[in-house]
């Protein structure tokens, strides 16, 4: 080896390594991870909420946070009506095959007098659910659990319309995520929900993965959801878009 070339090819080294490293991070995409803390952000808590057909206990707040039992059925609704907004919520399942979700855009007339266990005929739902759902679902129904997921899926509910964004599930109904991004029971939860002029996207803890448009009605309220099984949130933050 002549003098000095072992220098010059460790350095040679180096930069081909540094190169390979640029560009492999390179293929990661940024992520724009949001947590509601920006100008014109606020905090909803105990007050800014009003109950609709669970029981006394259904819905409960600790040190900030809003503690579902997950019975009955129903869901518990914001005090004021949004019509294009950015919301973020954390959230956690503390049993296995959770059950819950965000219902955005509900009308009036889809929350009066509606009966304990029972769910609005109305809205687009941001679904909630954990891992362990499939399974369940698949064992106690005898059907595969293929047209749901458990990482995010966007949906009209009853009466509601959404052109969802693909990838589709089977029926074409449900957005699905285009990855999954979703933790475990007992683990916390990011979501970042934009709704405005009718089309709905959400990003899982940082990136975005499903979505729709079109969406009728397209004014209502926000609903967390009570589903059968016990459920945590918090830092739920609100900002209304123009």
């Amino acid at each position: 080896m002549l003098p000095g070339s072992r220098g010059r090819a460790s350095c040679l080294a180096a930069a081909v390594v540094l190169a390979f490293s640029l560009r492999s991070g390179a293929q990661e995409p940024p992520r724009a991870f949001i947590d509601g803390t920006e100008p014109g952000w606020r905090t909803l808590g105990e007050s800014d909420f009003a109950g609709v057909n669970g029981n006394p206990d259904t819905w409960t707040w600790k040190d900030g946070r809003l503690l579902c039992s997950g019975r009955p059925i129903g869901v518990l609704r914001t005090r004021q009506k949004f019509t294009n907004v950015e919301m973020v919520v954390q959230w956690r399942h503390l049993r296995s095959a959770g059950n819950s979700g965000v219902f955005v855009w509900v009308p009036d007339e889809a929350l009066e007098r509606l009966e304990p266990d029972k769910l609005p005929e109305y809205g687009i739902e941001v679904q909630m659910l954990d891992h362990g759902y499939r399974e369940q679902y698949e064992k106690q129904s005898g059907k595969k659990g293929d047209w749901f997921t458990t990482h995010g899926d966007i949906f009209a509910v009853g009466k509601s319309k959404l052109t969802p964004f693909p990838p589709l599930s089977p029926d074409g109904s449900r957005s699905f995520p285009r990855k999954d991004l979703s933790r475990g029971v007992g683990e916390w939860n990011h979501y970042y929900v934009r709704a405005i002029n009718g089309e709905l996207r959400l990003w899982v803890n940082g990136e975005e993965v499903s979505g729709g448009r079109s969406a009728e009605p397209r004014t209502g309220y926000l609903c967390m959801e009570s589903e059968g099984s016990p459920v945590e949130f918090k830092d739920i933050r609100v900002r209304e878009l123009p």
